[in-house]
């Protein structure tokens, strides 16, 4: 069997594809300011009052597994540029990514109903997937592997709101107007995320992304900061 060839993006994970020209959203300056203030001072305190608990996370992905505790990747930000986004390792070292990308791009051409029993089609993550550690596993579910996204939010590449920052290969893929989720800073949540991450299909979540661009609003950022909060104390996976 013929080797898939890579993609432009694939081959070089620090580009963005040839076609993608996003233009920036408009954003009101008094909102693009008490914006970036938030995230500033939300991500310093985080960082320091979830000290405890990145350390905690940090030796205990160290001791499972030989590798680096975080897993650093390619991922687009406002207008499509490359960033380097950091999570807690939740994989074994050199875990193959190829399943994943094919499981996404299927998803986002719903040419795949995923793992939901109903058949529905929903954006859901592959489950009881072997290239997980065991605290992997614990650190997804309870969303610890992404407090390292902090770092992002306190470096301006991300904000605490917006449409998750998509991987290259994902925006390969992409129809001209899943685009415009990259016409603002992407966040650690957003509206997708915090009213039905599982639920839907791909499109119905980019239609989501979609409408919190076009009425965004630091008092909405903040109700759906407090609404993600509570999914999490719920214990509900998104």
């Amino acid at each position: 069997m013929e080797a898939p060839r890579l993609t432009a993006s694939e081959a070089n994970p620090t580009s963005r594809p040839a076609w993608l020209t996003v233009p920036e959203a408009p954003t009101a300056t008094g909102y693009r300011v008490a914006k970036r203030a938030l995230d500033v001072v939300a991500s310093t305190v985080g960082l320091l009052v979830t000290s405890p608990v990145l350390l905690g996370a940090a030796a205990a992905v160290r001791l499972e597994s030989p590798g680096p505790i975080l897993f650093r990747q390619q991922r687009l930000g406002l207008g499509g540029r490359p960033f380097t986004c950091y999570k807690f390792r939740s994989m074994f070292v050199a875990a193959d990514e190829g399943r994943h990308r094919e499981h996404v791009r299927d998803l986002i051409r719903g040419e795949s109903q995923g793992s939901d029993p109903d058949g529905e089609g929903v954006w859901v993550p592959i489950r009881a997937d072997p290239r997980v550690t065991g605290v992997g596993a614990f650190l997804r579910r309870s969303h610890i592997d992404e407090l390292p996204q902090l770092i992002n939010i306190l470096r301006g590449e991300m904000s605490l709101v917006g449409p998750r920052p998509p991987i290259p290969y994902e925006v390969e893929v992409y129809e001209p107007w899943h685009a415009r989720r990259l016409s603002v800073i992407p966040g650690l949540t957003g509206l997708w995320q915090a009213t039905g991450w599982g639920r839907l299909s791909f499109d119905e979540g980019v239609a989501l992304d979609l409408a919190y661009i076009d009425r965004r609003s630091f008092w909405f950022d903040l109700r759906l900061i407090g609404r993600t909060l509570w999914q999490i104390v719920r214990g509900r996976q998104f």
